[in-house]
């Protein structure tokens, strides 16, 4: 299995924060940031080949990943339109690297370790939900009809629970998706969430909700988030 972790954006509501280096090397506790923590976590968990895509300051987040000293492979693939272009764009360069089962996240998402363990221990392809939090009125909604996911979107809210951009995602499930993310890019609509593309085609791609309730997954889209998120971590028991 391979972890695909997307940089590619601008993280623009941080603010100053990210000024000098991409959101997801912001610092959390005890001096990790945001990616280096994802690596470590998933490094305990075996996943050694991880694909990186990258936006502004590549230079930057290709010398931090590897200062980390983790044993793992790394394959960054840049997104030179980063600006112009949304994340299905990115997975869409990175396609050649990712025929095989993956995990995939956002690269400024903040999980506890027993997520992503229950996450990659699921036997069917998975997204992390919460059917215990508010439904976000801005972030990710899935939708789930007879136990299985049919839409993601910000758009949607009945039959919904909150949603967080942590995939397990079996190669028979993932090869459909993928292969819609490329009809998708190749027809020049590119500024959608990769979402969109997997919402054609969920009939086909079964992908399942994995209900984490209260548990830290959480992604850090200001100032404001990283701060919640950090108080979490300090009391979270699995904080490493």
């Amino acid at each position: 299995m391979k972890a695909l972790i997307l940089n590619s954006g601008m993280g623009t509501r941080m603010g100053d924060l990210v000024s000098q280096h991409p959101k997801c090397m912001t610092k959390l506790n005890n001096d990790q940031t945001i990616i280096s923590r994802q690596l470590q976590l998933l490094n305990q968990m075996g996943i050694s080949e991880v694909v990186i895509t990258t936006g502004p300051f590549e230079d930057v987040l290709i010398r931090h990943c590897k200062s980390l000293n983790l044993p793992v492979n790394y394959t960054f693939v840049n997104n030179s339109m980063y600006s112009m272009t949304n994340y299905i764009y990115s997975i869409y360069l990175a396609r050649e690297y990712l025929e095989n089962d993956i995990v995939l996240m956002h690269g400024d998402l903040v999980f506890e370790q027993s997520v992503l363990h229950d996450v990659l221990n699921m036997k069917e392809s998975c997204l992390a939900v919460s059917s215990t939090i508010p439904l976000p009125e801005k972030d990710f909604k899935a939708v789930i009809e007879n136990g299985k996911i049919t839409k993601v979107g910000i758009e949607y809210f009945e039959n919904a629970v909150a949603a967080q951009p942590l995939y397990k995602l079996n190669k028979t499930d993932w090869m459909v998706w993928l292969r819609e993310i490329v009809r998708f890019c190749d027809t020049n609509n590119v500024k959608c969430y990769a979402e969109n593309a997997f919402n054609e085609v969920s009939d086909i791609c079964n992908i399942y909700p994995l209900d984490i309730k209260n548990r830290l997954c959480r992604e850090v889209d200001t100032p404001e988030d990283m701060e919640l998120v950090s108080g979490m971590l300090s009391a979270a028991v699995s904080y490493i």
